[in-house]
């Protein structure tokens, strides 16, 4: 008897390694951070807006990213913004001033602020719901584990090739795996290896494998539509949500590392090692968190239960990071951290609220709107931490970053309410 084909894994693994090498050239700069600012003799104040340089565009960009997702084909689309971030990560590693790097950190927010919109609109496309969660935890989880297993080598080949060498490498990695994005990704209907049972079980479980690009004109987006985005109270839950998970995320892709080095003397090397660990455990938690959401629903609990569920209690987790102002043994510190981040994973699921909730028409709008909002914390959280510890004290920094988590458990508790998928009135 024939059996479905299982070829949405092959495009899983797909976006999990495209979101390894995202967050790779987001956070080399945390590496580079420490080297870079004594070379260039750059103040914590002039680091925290070259952290943050990266969020202003991309936090701008990504409504327009999203209308790109639902627009241009996504086997065109990736590959094209994945080059010219890569480029741009690669020539940091040529230039010597604060200008510079804000502008070039900048431009890789431009041509990344597509990314996660796409990643969201194939995966509703490729998988049906009662799946979702878990590809959505795979391939988020590529952020961690990239992350985990990359910060010790990316730390060993600064202190060969120097921060300079490490962007430059980063670029190439990129620059290559755009042609392997454009060689072999295709929609669920364009893709021979395919068959009919496989693109029945997508559709019959709720995978919108019938939304594709228009291939007409790009229409200019509607007020109606930005309204319908915008008007929601539920969806204003997920949005502040996913600025306060980003918060957490943000302070350990930026100023982690300098943090262990500079405010707690550990060794450099030996912080890349001791820097994995949150990372592993960020990792555990979203996996934990996206096949566990999708067994509950499949054993018939609520979406209230099943999804939100992992959520909150992730946020209310990240809010350790606090303790870690309580201790100056580095055993305890890396724990209290690694436990933050092990709940930063548990919630990092959220964008399942936008393939559940977003009208069907508006889901790249609404992943826009959504990212758009969490990468705020991108734009704010990593200036904050700048003034807040160019005095040298760091306490002020983490227990920042806790409220905010805080805050985080208050909008997935009380302001999201029933999660359903909104139907526009006509």
């Amino acid at each position: 008897m024939k059996k479905p084909t299982k070829k949405r894994y092959g495009i899983l693994a797909m976006i999990f390694i495209t979101v390894v090498i995202n967050y790779l050239d987001r956070s080399n700069i945390s590496i580079a951070a420490f080297a870079m600012s004594e070379e260039l003799e750059l103040s914590t104040v002039q680091m925290g807006y070259i952290f943050s340089a990266f969020a202003w565009t991309y936090a701008i960009l990504q409504i327009p990213g999203g209308i790109m997702a639902d627009k241009i084909k996504t086997r065109i689309l990736y590959p094209v913004i994945m080059a010219l971030w890569s480029i741009a990560t690669l020539i940091q590693g040529a230039v010597n001033s604060f200008i510079a790097l804000i502008g070039l950190r900048a431009s890789i927010g431009i041509f990344e602020a597509p990314s996660y919109p796409i990643n969201n609109l194939v995966v509703t496309r490729w998988f049906p719901e009662n799946e979702r969660a878990s590809a959505i935890a795979i391939y988020t989880s590529g952020q961690f584990l990239g992350l985990a297993f990359l910060t010790p080598v990316l730390t060993a080949i600064q202190s060969y090739l120097g921060w300079r060498g490490l962007f430059i490498v980063s670029g190439i990695i990129g620059i290559v795996w755009a042609l392997v994005w454009y060689l072999f990704y295709r929609d669920p209907k364009n893709h021979k290896g395919v068959n009919s049972l496989e693109l029945d079980h997508i559709a019959k479980g709720g995978g919108l494998i019938d939304i594709k690009p228009k291939k007409e004109k790009i229409e200019p987006i509607k007020g109606s539509d930005l309204v319908e985005v915008f008007k929601h109270r539920k969806l204003w839950g997920i949005y502040i949500g996913q600025f306060c998970l980003g918060a957490t995320v943000v302070f350990f892709l930026t100023w982690f590392p300098t943090y262990l080095v500079k405010y707690r003397g550990l060794d450099f090397l030996k912080s890349g090692f001791l820097a994995s660990i949150p990372f592993l455990a960020a990792f555990a938690g979203i996996l934990l968190s996206g096949f566990t959401s999708d067994w509950l629903v499949k054993k018939g609990y609520s979406n209230e239960i099943a999804r939100k569920g992992p959520i909150v209690t992730g946020m209310l987790l990240s809010t350790c990071i606090i303790g870690a102002n309580y201790t100056d043994n580095t055993f305890w510190i890396i724990t209290f951290l690694a436990i933050a981040f092990f709940g930063n994973g548990l919630a990092s699921i959220a964008w399942v609220f936008v393939s559940l909730m977003a009208p069907k028409k508006l889901i790249g709008l609404t992943g826009g709107t959504f990212n758009f909002i969490g990468g705020l914390a991108g734009v704010i959280v990593p200036i904050v931490i700048g003034y807040l510890v160019k005095d040298g004290d760091f306490k002020p920094a983490l227990l920042f970053i806790g409220a905010i988590a805080f805050l985080g458990f208050f909008c997935y508790t009380f302001v999201v309410g029933k999660v359903e998928r909104i139907v526009p009135k006509s």
